[in-house]
């Protein structure tokens, strides 16, 4: 099982980083040891001072396919769920100034919590989603699938030219404007449409 995340995929997401917006999808992979689920507690690593929360709709892949066609590339999910990418900010952005690979910075152990998986026939037009993550009650994140650049099918349909998808790889489609850090006794509650999808603490 692959999770791949997709990043910049928010314009506001990719200014307020300073990064420029891409013209094609980025993405990078973390391992399934990254995975937290049933709203278990995210563990605060101790080799960062500075870890950020990015909320992220999470699409379950359930058939086999590679260099998908995006008119068709609809058919290989059903399921939506809630995710937080968790990264390392101060790691990233040492890797990034000497040039160097991130993933110590995002592919780290329990940096993927995720909600359980809901049908998309109960959530009405996925394309038009609205999703939000709030911090001690206080909404922190808030965005709609409307705002990616680049959609589930496009997402799809790229990175299938490049690896083979398979039945239970997660992608995580990005995250909108309004990243920052989380502290030790945070609590963490996000939402699809007004369902809350995931409720955690940091320890």
């Amino acid at each position: 099982m692959k999770i791949i995340c997709i990043g910049r995929n928010y314009i506001d997401h990719a200014k307020e980083l300073n990064n420029p917006v891409p013209a094609k999808p980025v993405f990078f992979m973390k391992p399934d040891s990254a995975l937290v689920i049933k709203n278990r507690p995210f563990f605060y690593p101790d080799f960062s001072d500075d870890v950020h929360h990015e909320i992220e709709i999470v699409l379950k892949i359930n058939r086999l396919g590679r260099s998908i066609d995006e008119k068709f590339a609809g058919r290989y999910f059903t399921e939506i769920a809630l995710g937080v990418d968790f990264t390392a900010r101060d790691l990233q952005a040492e890797c990034k100034e000497k040039g160097l690979p991130w993933e110590i910075a995002k592919g780290f152990d329990y940096s993927a919590p995720i909600s359980e998986f809901i049908p998309v026939s109960e959530l009405g037009d996925i394309h038009d989603l609205p999703f939000r993550l709030d911090i001690n009650g206080k909404t922190v994140q808030e965005g709609s699938t409307k705002d990616q650049i680049f959609s589930y099918e496009k997402v799809i349909a790229y990175v299938s030219r490049f690896m083979t998808l398979k039945t239970g790889d997660l992608i995580y489609t990005g995250t909108p404007a309004g990243v920052g850090p989380v502290k030790i006794g945070d609590r963490l509650e996000g939402y699809i449409r007004e369902r809350k999808m995931l409720n955690f603490l940091v320890k």
